[in-house]
């Protein structure tokens, strides 16, 4: 679920990038950061904000180089044997150039339960271990969907653990003393983080294993600014929407000044979560209208 205000380019030039592993640091009980770099890693290009990038690894146990096809288009196996690698999407937590030139890419993984064969990869992974991504090749790009107009006066940050990289990359990319809200979920207390910011913010760190009041209910109990906002919510789906509409419906954000990207699926895998978005696409307008309103 993806609504996004500002124009966007039509096409995101992604590409693939094969980077290598510098080191690692673990962040708290849940967040594992990984630091690429490379020849190829000053090719990428920024955007900042909530930027992302996609992970191509093997889905089975194997390990192994995951295949990427010309194009970078979706993953599967070239010739009999093959694993079908896993895709799965990240936000760049940061980007920065090094004393001699070269370029630094911070991912941030989160470890929940068994995490996946990202965070599988993430948590066996070693100073000169390679990765391969693909990302934009140009500095203005559809990976960059926190775009708010011209007129905002302050804006709204929702994020879970998950979408934590990204929003933390926006605070810092926000105007001096533009005013914002924001609400951070995470697991657990030493998973909160040190965040810069120019900007007027106000956090409030929600934290589930002190049974803080998280998704919609934070929010909903708060007194908002004046002025126009905008607003940018990422994580769980069902989060997202449910704040999504409680923003629209309930406190008459318009809805164009509301992007709102579903990081994850409770209970499904991304493959999973793509293959419901098809079929969901599929399906006759008036089928899928008559859903909605449900």
């Amino acid at each position: 679920m993806t609504s996004t205000t500002a124009a966007t380019p039509e096409v995101a030039p992604f590409r693939p990038f094969d980077l290598i592993v510098l080191r690692t640091r673990r962040l708290g009980p849940s967040i594992l950061r990984v630091t690429l770099g490379g020849p190829e890693a000053d090719g990428l290009r920024g955007g900042g904000r909530d930027r992302s990038l996609s992970v191509i690894l093997p889905a089975g146990p194997g390990g192994g180089e995951a295949l990427v096809p010309a194009g970078g288009g979706s993953t599967g196996p070239a010739r009999p044997g093959d694993e079908r690698a896993a895709r799965r999407s990240y936000a760049v937590r940061a980007e920065r150039l090094r004393a001699d030139g070269s370029t630094e890419v911070d991912l941030d993984f989160v470890l929940h339960g068994d995490g996946g064969p990202a965070a599988r990869w993430a948590r066996a992974a070693a100073p000169g271990d390679r990765l391969r991504v693909l990302g934009p090749g140009a500095t203005d790009h559809t990976a960059v969907r926190f775009r708010p107009p011209a007129d905002t006066d302050w804006v709204l940050i929702r994020a879970d653990e998950t979408a934590l990289p990204a929003a933390a990359a926006i605070l810092e990319w926000l105007p001096a003393g533009l005013p914002a809200r924001v609400w951070l979920e995470v697991p657990f207390t030493e998973d909160r983080q040190a965040l810069n910011t120019a900007a007027k913010a106000r956090i409030s760190w929600l934290v589930r294993s002190e049974r803080a009041a998280c998704g919609v209910e934070a929010v909903r109990a708060a007194e908002l600014p004046g002025g126009t906002p905008y607003a940018w919510i990422a994580g769980e789906a069902s989060g997202v929407r449910a704040l999504h509409h409680h923003l629209v419906r309930e406190r008459g954000f318009a809805p164009e000044r509301v992007t709102s990207a579903a990081y994850w699926r409770r209970g499904l895998s991304e493959e999973q979560a793509r293959r419901a978005d098809r079929r969901t696409a599929e399906r006759p307008k008036t089928e899928r209208a008559e859903q909605v309103a449900r």
